[in-house]
């Protein structure tokens, strides 16, 4: 398989037909290359030769890349993304071949959604993020904030006065503002610095990471627009197991880059898809894992509309809460 053809084609998807297409020559790449994904094809019995679309492709459990390595091919890695968790829980481990496919996607995915890089100053509060090291999400809003060439922004830990301070004058110059954090912390900004961000993108990613109790994406969304008077906030939907991202620009829909698809399946049978407006399972389809998996089941609870956005409800019962959950509404 020639990977830089296959990579060009994936970011020039813009189709059913050619996403498809691409889909079952990753599929049939990542059954032959990856021992975990075969092995895991196989125990359901299926034939793999038989996949004739990609609404007919398993999906992995993403619990695998907990208890495994999880890469097609042979290769050596040039990172290894590790998930945040919460206290006392197993995290999940990304080994990504090639740093410059992840930057590609989340690049093209902010094209797509926010348009010039360079007309943004980004400001991120991701204390649980930056206490780590090998966070995929802070690799990425370090990377967007370099390509930004900002005035003012980045990342901040625990002085919510300065970053309260230092928004308010970046709002005075000639550049978008974007605020990104971690829901727990801007609650916490929330509370301490409310302030008016009308002319500022609020984005919430991750959870509560254990710091607050767990609420539902609704209460968090009121709460936040009435302290920074936003008529919306933001949400980015990604997970240490993808390199591709959805984003929502409000009401909590979230939409994907052509190269990335979310579908809805049955929590009592995997195996079956559920039609527009049914709660299920989110399963995600991400061509830009073409170093691992492409097809991961989330053990997110979730439903889509009939326009192709979908809703995250929640967390199966049975599946540990992580950190980029809320709970249902």
């Amino acid at each position: 398989m020639d990977i830089h053809e296959l990579r060009r084609r994936i970011f020039a998807i813009s189709n059913e037909q050619q996403f498809n297409d691409v889909a079952l020559e990753i599929f049939r790449y990542q059954y032959e290359q990856n021992s975990i994904y075969r092995l895991f094809v196989d125990s359901l019995g299926i034939d793999a030769a038989q996949i004739g679309s990609y609404r007919q492709i398993p999906f992995l459990p993403v619990s695998f890349f907990k208890t495994h390595k999880v890469a097609a091919g042979s290769f050596h890695e040039e990172a290894v993304f590790e998930s945040s968790g919460t206290t006392g829980t197993t995290t999940s481990r990304h080994y990504v071949a090639d740093f410059s496919l992840y930057e590609e996607s989340f690049t093209r995915t902010w094209r797509l959604f926010y348009g010039d890089i360079s007309q943004y100053n980004i400001f991120a509060l991701l204390p649980s993020y930056l206490e780590r090291k090998n966070s995929s999400l802070v690799y990425m809003v370090d990377r967007l904030m370099w390509k930004s060439n900002r005035t003012y922004g980045g990342f901040y830990l625990q002085d919510l006065e300065k970053l309260a301070a230092d928004i308010r004058e970046a709002l005075s110059g000639n550049k978008k503002v974007m605020l990104l954090g971690v829901t727990y912390a801007l609650l916490d900004l929330a509370e301490k610095f409310p302030m008016p961000l009308t002319n500022a993108i609020v984005v919430e990613t991750g959870g509560m990471k254990g710091r607050r109790e767990e609420i539902t994406r609704s209460e968090l969304h009121e709460t936040l627009t009435k302290a920074f008077s936003t008529v919306s906030i933001h949400s980015e939907y990604g997970m240490t197991e993808l390199l591709s991202q959805a984003w929502s620009q409000g009401s909590g829909l979230f939409s994907c880059p052509p190269w990335m698809k979310v579908l809805i399946s049955d929590t009592n049978d995997p195996l079956s898809l559920l039609p527009a407006e049914r709660t299920g399972g989110i399963n995600v389809i991400d061509l830009a894992n073409i170093h691992s998996c492409s097809f991961i089941a989330t053990q997110d609870l979730g439903r889509m509309n009939d326009y192709g956005q979908f809703e995250v409800l929640g967390r199966f019962d049975s599946s540990d809460v992580r950190g980029c959950s809320l709970l249902a509404v």
